[in-house]
């Protein structure tokens, strides 16, 4: 087993795709565009765009925009790509505010950013946007606690794209932590 604290897995958080019955994108093909831009120990999980592999150092910072402009160029459509280090994603997973209130955890998401936010950006999230829903900042996530369910809520992607100026992607503590497993097995 691979030691959590030195992982060298990366996760693929792609936005949009298989949802909704658009942007279709056959795990098989997204784990195969992956492996052609030279990562290793590809694997998937569930059919919204996860992918835990293990990168090709030196084209790492790279390595969003080649997986949109393969994915583009197979099928047809965009796709916003974020990347977390299986480190990274265990910092956040460490950071989840929330917990000692007794929340439940089903209706907790995670906004991944693909940089910081400045303080002032920050400053102009409206936290009564989507009552009774909360959120929480911290570096390149956003935490959300959604009392009524995602689906009734006003903090979407398109929101905190256009406010803090960066592409979003979101998931759930469950997909979040299954991730993690993977990235850290």
């Amino acid at each position: 087993m691979t030691n959590p604290s030195s992982s060298s897995s990366h996760i693929a958080l792609l936005r949009g795709i298989n949802v909704g019955g658009r942007h279709k994108l056959p795990m098989k093909d997204l784990k195969g565009i992956f492996e052609a831009a030279g990562c290793t120990q590809v694997r998937t999980y569930i059919q919204s765009g996860n992918v835990v592999f293990e990168p090709a150092q030196a084209s790492l910072d790279e390595l969003p925009t080649r997986i949109g402009e393969a994915i583009e160029a197979a099928f047809g459509f965009s796709v916003p790509v974020v990347l977390r280090s299986a480190d990274e994603l265990r910092r956040a997973v460490a950071n989840i505010p929330f917990t000692d209130e007794g929340l439940d955890p089903k209706l907790l998401q995670i906004v991944f950013l693909q940089q910081v936010p400045t303080p002032e950006q920050i400053a102009g999230l409206d936290p009564d946007r989507s009552p009774p829903d909360v959120f929480s900042v911290i570096g390149r996530e956003i935490f959300c606690y959604h009392p009524n369910g995602i689906h009734r809520s006003k903090l979407t992607n398109a929101y905190f794209d256009t406010k803090l100026d960066t592409i979003s992607t979101a998931r759930n503590l469950r997909t979040t932590l299954k991730l993690l497993e993977m990235a850290e097995a």
